[in-house]
């Protein structure tokens, strides 16, 4: 982690928000891949893939199981079983997200998403922002719900699956403090992955592993899969060690902001997803919760050493 940061301190406080779109665009390029990897792979599987391909990365690179006497200290049970948990949690919510951009366009399915952890903000919070702000983002949900049924295209079991991610990303933000917490992020983040993708493999990955045996050998697939992972997980959390040190709650709300923006823009260039115009207005307003009331310290984006879904 430290040549990573060596390599960042160049950058100045005005690249800061070059470096967060930076990523929330490799975020989302690695979501658009596993559009196309739709095709071929079912959307539990292509999260799997994604967190498989993350751990094995992390892995590699941190090699967790080595002692690091101070910061982070030895391996305990009770930290184990929370990276555990915080791995599952993650790669269940990409499960989750993945299932819902197989039937929504990816900016809504994002701004959708959103609605957990601005409720865990709520909830944590008595400001009046706060409250606006979850106001603001029901409404947005709402209307990008209303767009489904206006287009004739009744998507509620991709509305469910992208609610279902929120609930997973609002447990996730509790997990990821504890997980910041242990004091080394990237070392339990990768036992975690690799842990969570042990444990998951058999019910993400298993039932296409059953129906489509031939397909296993398609080295395409894994390259892919590994190509998400890096992508999605791997890019975006390094270079937000070095954004989330470096600003405060407030200008990082408006960071946050940028991502159900540039999900909208990646999905109309890569997968020539334009949206409706009540899409629009309700991707609009969960932006403009993002900047009311902000978002927890804890967001897989937050100022806590967790990554983003």
């Amino acid at each position: 982690m430290a040549s990573t940061s060596r390599s960042l301190s160049g950058a100045s406080k005005l690249g800061i928000p070059s470096l967060f779109v930076i990523g929330a665009v490799c975020m989302y390029v690695g979501a658009a891949i596993g559009v196309f990897l739709f095709d071929t792979v079912d959307p539990a599987a292509v999260a799997w893939l994604r967190g498989f391909g993350a751990a094995l990365v992390l892995v590699i690179w941190r090699r967790p199981w080595r002692h690091r006497a101070g910061a982070g200290g030895t391996w305990s049970l009770r930290r184990l079983w929370t990276a555990a948990a915080f791995g599952g949690a993650t790669i269940g919510m990409n499960a989750m997200f993945y299932e819902a951009i197989a039937r929504l366009p990816l900016g809504a399915a994002v701004a959708i998403e959103f609605l957990g952890p601005i409720a865990v903000a709520a909830a944590g919070s008595r400001k009046p922002a706060d409250v606006c702000a979850l106001l603001l983002v029901v409404a947005g949900v709402g209307a990008i719900a209303s767009a489904q049924f206006e287009g004739g295209e009744v998507g509620l079991v991709g509305i469910a699956f992208a609610l279902g991610s929120a609930a997973l990303w609002a447990a996730y933000i509790v997990l990821g403090k504890s997980v910041a917490d242990a004091g080394q992020g990237l070392d339990d983040m990768a036992a975690g992955f690799g842990i969570a993708s042990v444990i998951l493999a058999v019910p993400l990955f298993g039932p296409f592993a059953l129906a489509h045996a031939d397909a296993l050998g398609d080295w395409r697939i894994w390259v892919m899969g590994l190509g998400v992972g890096l992508l999605s997980s791997v890019v975006p959390y390094v270079l937000d060690q070095y954004v989330l040190v470096r600003v405060g709650r407030a200008r990082f709300a408006l960071l946050l902001a940028l991502l159900p923006a540039t999900a909208t823009v990646v999905g109309a260039v890569v997968l020539t997803q334009i949206p409706t115009t009540l899409e629009a207005v309700g991707i609009a307003a969960v932006i403009a919760a993002v900047v009311v009331g902000g978002l927890p310290s804890g967001r897989d984006r937050g100022v806590v050493d967790v990554p983003p879904p």
